[in-house]
Protein backbone atom coordinates (compact mmCIF):
# COMPACT_ATOMS: atom_id res chain seq x y z
CA UNK A 1 0.00 0.00 0.00
CA UNK A 2 1.38 3.36 -0.82
CA UNK A 3 1.66 6.29 1.45
CA UNK A 4 -2.15 7.49 2.32
CA UNK A 5 -1.35 11.54 2.50
CA UNK A 6 -4.36 11.64 4.99
CA UNK A 7 -2.42 10.67 7.89
CA UNK A 8 1.41 11.67 9.07
CA UNK A 9 4.11 9.61 10.65
CA UNK A 10 6.81 11.04 13.81
CA UNK A 11 8.85 12.60 10.99
CA UNK A 12 6.12 14.46 9.01
CA UNK A 13 4.80 15.69 12.13
CA UNK A 14 7.89 17.56 13.27
CA UNK A 15 8.00 18.89 9.57
CA UNK A 16 4.75 20.65 9.56
CA UNK A 17 5.48 22.16 13.30
CA UNK A 18 8.55 23.86 11.93
CA UNK A 19 7.07 25.15 8.76
CA UNK A 20 3.77 26.64 10.82
CA UNK A 21 3.63 29.87 9.36
CA UNK A 22 2.47 31.54 12.46
CA UNK A 23 5.98 31.16 13.54
CA UNK A 24 8.16 31.64 10.92
CA UNK A 25 9.85 34.88 9.94
CA UNK A 26 8.36 37.06 7.60
CA UNK A 27 9.22 40.95 5.69
CA UNK A 28 6.72 43.24 5.42
CA UNK A 29 6.24 47.11 4.26
CA UNK A 30 3.17 48.89 5.53
CA UNK A 31 1.39 51.63 6.92
CA UNK A 32 1.10 51.81 10.17
CA UNK A 33 -1.52 54.44 11.85
CA UNK A 34 -2.65 55.68 15.59
CA UNK A 35 -4.95 57.51 16.04
CA UNK A 36 -7.54 59.01 18.99
CA UNK A 37 -11.48 57.61 19.42
CA UNK A 38 -13.70 58.20 22.90
CA UNK A 39 -12.81 57.45 26.12
CA UNK A 40 -16.26 55.28 26.67
CA UNK A 41 -16.36 53.73 23.67
CA UNK A 42 -12.75 51.90 24.31
CA UNK A 43 -14.10 50.65 27.76
CA UNK A 44 -17.10 49.45 25.92
CA UNK A 45 -15.66 47.29 23.46
CA UNK A 46 -12.97 45.51 25.77
CA UNK A 47 -13.92 42.31 26.89
CA UNK A 48 -12.89 41.40 30.63
CA UNK A 49 -10.57 41.32 32.01
CA UNK A 50 -8.85 43.55 30.39
CA UNK A 51 -8.68 47.36 31.06
CA UNK A 52 -8.58 50.59 28.68
CA UNK A 53 -4.45 51.63 28.47
CA UNK A 54 -2.93 54.99 29.43
CA UNK A 55 -4.84 57.22 26.11
CA UNK A 56 -7.79 55.86 24.23
CA UNK A 57 -5.97 55.06 21.03
CA UNK A 58 -6.97 53.01 18.02
CA UNK A 59 -3.98 51.11 16.27
CA UNK A 60 -4.19 50.30 12.33
CA UNK A 61 -1.88 48.71 10.45
CA UNK A 62 -2.50 47.13 6.71
CA UNK A 63 0.70 45.37 5.09
CA UNK A 64 1.92 43.17 2.58
CA UNK A 65 3.80 40.42 3.65
CA UNK A 66 6.54 37.81 2.57
CA UNK A 67 6.54 34.60 4.92
CA UNK A 68 10.20 32.98 4.69
CA UNK A 69 9.53 29.69 4.53
CA UNK A 70 13.00 28.43 2.90
CA UNK A 71 15.39 30.39 1.21
CA UNK A 72 14.22 30.99 -2.36
CA UNK A 73 10.52 30.22 -1.03
CA UNK A 74 8.26 32.89 -0.10
CA UNK A 75 4.27 33.47 -0.04
CA UNK A 76 3.14 36.72 -0.13
CA UNK A 77 0.02 37.89 1.88
CA UNK A 78 -2.04 41.08 2.94
CA UNK A 79 -2.24 41.59 6.22
CA UNK A 80 -4.37 44.05 8.72
CA UNK A 81 -4.93 44.87 12.01
CA UNK A 82 -7.35 46.98 13.92
CA UNK A 83 -7.69 47.33 17.55
CA UNK A 84 -8.02 49.54 20.42
CA UNK A 85 -5.39 49.87 23.06
CA UNK A 86 -5.92 47.58 26.19
CA UNK A 87 -3.64 46.76 29.58
CA UNK A 88 -3.28 43.44 31.42
CA UNK A 89 -1.05 42.60 34.63
CA UNK A 90 0.55 46.44 33.64
CA UNK A 91 1.57 45.68 30.17
CA UNK A 92 -0.45 47.24 27.47
CA UNK A 93 -0.72 46.19 24.03
CA UNK A 94 -3.60 46.03 21.61
CA UNK A 95 -7.04 44.30 22.08
CA UNK A 96 -7.47 42.61 18.06
CA UNK A 97 -10.86 43.95 17.57
CA UNK A 98 -10.34 42.09 13.58
CA UNK A 99 -7.22 40.98 11.86
CA UNK A 100 -8.29 41.08 7.93
CA UNK A 101 -6.22 38.80 5.61
CA UNK A 102 -6.41 37.80 2.26
CA UNK A 103 -5.74 34.04 2.12
CA UNK A 104 -7.11 30.78 3.89
CA UNK A 105 -4.18 29.79 5.02
CA UNK A 106 -3.17 32.96 7.28
CA UNK A 107 -6.46 33.44 8.53
CA UNK A 108 -7.10 29.45 9.69
CA UNK A 109 -3.55 29.43 11.02
CA UNK A 110 -3.91 32.76 12.97
CA UNK A 111 -7.39 31.75 14.30
CA UNK A 112 -6.69 28.18 15.63
CA UNK A 113 -2.89 28.97 16.72
CA UNK A 114 -3.49 32.10 18.89
CA UNK A 115 -7.32 32.78 18.85
CA UNK A 116 -6.33 35.54 16.54
CA UNK A 117 -10.33 37.28 15.26
CA UNK A 118 -8.84 36.97 11.67
CA UNK A 119 -11.04 36.88 8.19
CA UNK A 120 -10.60 36.74 4.61
CA UNK A 121 -10.14 40.01 3.03
CA UNK A 122 -8.62 41.92 -0.02
CA UNK A 123 -6.34 43.84 0.66
CA UNK A 124 -5.16 46.88 -1.66
CA UNK A 125 -1.67 48.71 -1.23
CA UNK A 126 -0.74 51.27 -3.98
CA UNK A 127 1.78 53.63 -4.46
CA UNK A 128 1.65 57.14 -6.67
CA UNK A 129 4.99 58.66 -6.39
CA UNK A 130 4.91 59.92 -2.89
CA UNK A 131 1.44 59.15 -1.70
CA UNK A 132 0.60 55.24 -0.52
CA UNK A 133 -2.63 54.22 -0.13
CA UNK A 134 -4.04 50.96 1.59
CA UNK A 135 -7.39 49.90 1.41
CA UNK A 136 -9.04 46.74 2.83
CA UNK A 137 -12.36 45.18 1.37
CA UNK A 138 -15.04 42.81 2.42
CA UNK A 139 -18.18 42.25 0.64
CA UNK A 140 -17.68 44.83 -1.93
CA UNK A 141 -17.01 47.63 1.28
CA UNK A 142 -13.84 49.03 1.38
CA UNK A 143 -14.62 50.04 4.98
CA UNK A 144 -10.84 50.38 6.63
CA UNK A 145 -8.70 52.89 4.40
CA UNK A 146 -5.20 54.52 5.61
CA UNK A 147 -3.51 56.91 3.15
CA UNK A 148 -0.97 60.00 3.13
CA UNK A 149 2.03 61.38 1.65
CA UNK A 150 5.56 60.12 2.63
CA UNK A 151 7.64 62.78 4.63
CA UNK A 152 11.02 62.84 6.72
CA UNK A 153 13.10 59.26 7.30
CA UNK A 154 13.08 58.06 10.55
CA UNK A 155 15.54 55.86 11.81
CA UNK A 156 15.47 52.41 11.85
CA UNK A 157 14.46 50.28 15.12
CA UNK A 158 13.85 47.09 17.13
CA UNK A 159 11.01 46.35 19.24
CA UNK A 160 8.31 44.51 20.66
CA UNK A 161 4.54 44.90 19.88
CA UNK A 162 2.03 43.39 21.94
CA UNK A 163 -1.33 42.29 21.28
CA UNK A 164 -4.51 40.26 23.23
CA UNK A 165 -7.30 38.05 22.07
CA UNK A 166 -9.08 35.31 23.22
CA UNK A 167 -8.40 31.33 21.86
CA UNK A 168 -12.37 29.55 21.92
CA UNK A 169 -13.81 27.00 20.17
CA UNK A 170 -18.04 27.27 19.49
CA UNK A 171 -19.59 24.50 21.02
CA UNK A 172 -21.92 21.96 19.08
CA UNK A 173 -24.59 21.71 21.56
CA UNK A 174 -27.18 24.56 21.62
CA UNK A 175 -27.41 24.20 25.22
CA UNK A 176 -23.82 25.99 25.56
CA UNK A 177 -21.93 28.56 23.83
CA UNK A 178 -18.17 27.35 23.88
CA UNK A 179 -16.96 23.74 24.13
CA UNK A 180 -14.27 25.38 26.99
CA UNK A 181 -13.77 28.64 28.92
CA UNK A 182 -12.33 30.55 26.26
CA UNK A 183 -8.06 31.63 26.93
CA UNK A 184 -6.51 35.15 27.14
CA UNK A 185 -3.47 35.16 24.92
CA UNK A 186 -0.81 38.19 24.44
CA UNK A 187 0.61 37.99 21.05
CA UNK A 188 4.83 39.13 21.06
CA UNK A 189 5.52 40.28 17.53
CA UNK A 190 9.03 41.30 17.63
CA UNK A 191 9.89 44.23 14.86
CA UNK A 192 12.76 44.95 13.38
CA UNK A 193 12.38 47.95 11.57
CA UNK A 194 15.49 49.12 8.34
CA UNK A 195 13.44 51.82 6.62
CA UNK A 196 10.77 54.20 7.83
CA UNK A 197 9.30 57.71 7.07
CA UNK A 198 6.92 60.09 8.57
CA UNK A 199 3.39 60.58 7.00
CA UNK A 200 0.77 62.73 6.40
CA UNK A 201 -2.65 61.18 5.92
CA UNK A 202 -5.73 60.00 7.26
CA UNK A 203 -7.12 57.10 8.76
CA UNK A 204 -10.87 56.06 6.64
CA UNK A 205 -13.47 54.04 8.56
CA UNK A 206 -16.74 53.72 6.10
CA UNK A 207 -19.98 51.74 6.74
CA UNK A 208 -19.86 47.86 7.01
CA UNK A 209 -22.53 45.67 8.24
CA UNK A 210 -20.25 43.19 8.81
CA UNK A 211 -17.15 45.02 10.20
CA UNK A 212 -18.34 48.23 11.87
CA UNK A 213 -15.07 49.85 12.30
CA UNK A 214 -17.05 52.71 11.42
CA UNK A 215 -18.46 52.65 15.15
CA UNK A 216 -14.83 53.81 16.56
CA UNK A 217 -14.50 56.67 14.78
CA UNK A 218 -11.67 58.78 14.34
CA UNK A 219 -11.10 62.19 16.52
CA UNK A 220 -7.33 63.24 16.37
CA UNK A 221 -4.51 61.37 13.79
CA UNK A 222 -1.69 60.83 16.66
CA UNK A 223 0.83 59.17 14.08
CA UNK A 224 1.62 58.05 10.65
CA UNK A 225 4.11 55.83 9.50
CA UNK A 226 5.72 53.97 6.58
CA UNK A 227 7.40 51.45 7.51
CA UNK A 228 9.79 47.88 6.04
CA UNK A 229 11.28 45.65 7.78
CA UNK A 230 10.99 42.19 9.57
CA UNK A 231 9.27 40.89 11.85
CA UNK A 232 8.99 37.39 14.05
CA UNK A 233 5.27 36.30 16.04
CA UNK A 234 4.99 34.86 19.10
CA UNK A 235 2.58 35.02 22.16
CA UNK A 236 1.47 32.94 24.90
CA UNK A 237 -1.94 31.73 27.35
CA UNK A 238 -2.31 33.99 30.30
CA UNK A 239 -5.23 32.21 31.86
CA UNK A 240 -9.01 31.29 31.28
CA UNK A 241 -11.51 33.64 31.79
CA UNK A 242 -15.29 33.77 31.89
CA UNK A 243 -17.45 32.57 28.60
CA UNK A 244 -20.18 34.64 29.99
CA UNK A 245 -18.00 37.66 29.97
CA UNK A 246 -16.84 37.31 26.75
CA UNK A 247 -19.51 36.15 24.22
CA UNK A 248 -20.98 40.12 24.05
CA UNK A 249 -18.10 40.37 22.23
CA UNK A 250 -17.53 36.83 20.58
CA UNK A 251 -19.64 37.67 17.13
CA UNK A 252 -17.73 40.04 15.61
CA UNK A 253 -14.82 37.63 14.71
CA UNK A 254 -17.61 36.11 12.71
CA UNK A 255 -19.92 37.98 9.80
CA UNK A 256 -22.79 38.35 12.10
CA UNK A 257 -26.28 38.13 9.73
CA UNK A 258 -28.82 38.82 12.54
CA UNK A 259 -28.90 42.51 11.74
CA UNK A 260 -28.94 41.68 7.97
CA UNK A 261 -31.79 39.10 8.51
CA UNK A 262 -33.27 41.59 11.26
CA UNK A 263 -33.53 44.38 8.07
CA UNK A 264 -35.54 41.48 6.01
CA UNK A 265 -37.91 40.93 8.62
CA UNK A 266 -36.70 37.57 9.17
CA UNK A 267 -37.74 36.05 12.26
CA UNK A 268 -35.87 33.12 14.12
CA UNK A 269 -36.70 29.44 12.86
CA UNK A 270 -38.60 30.89 9.78
CA UNK A 271 -38.29 28.72 7.09
CA UNK A 272 -36.37 25.74 9.56
CA UNK A 273 -38.18 22.77 10.51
Amino acid sequence: MGKIRYVKNADDLKLAAQFNPEFLPSSLRQIRAVYETDPDIVAAVLPPPLSPGRRPEVGVTISQVAIHFAPGFDVSIGAAIFGVRAVYEGIEGLYMITMPMTTEGAVVGGRETYGEPKKLAEIAFDWDAEVISASVTRHGVAYLEVKGTLGEPLGAREFTEYAYCFKCLPALERSKALEFDPLLVRLEWHHAVSTARRMEGEVILRESMFDPVVDVPVRRLVSMTYEEGSTRSGGKVLRSVSAVGLLPFLHQRYDDVVPLLAGLGVQPGDGHA
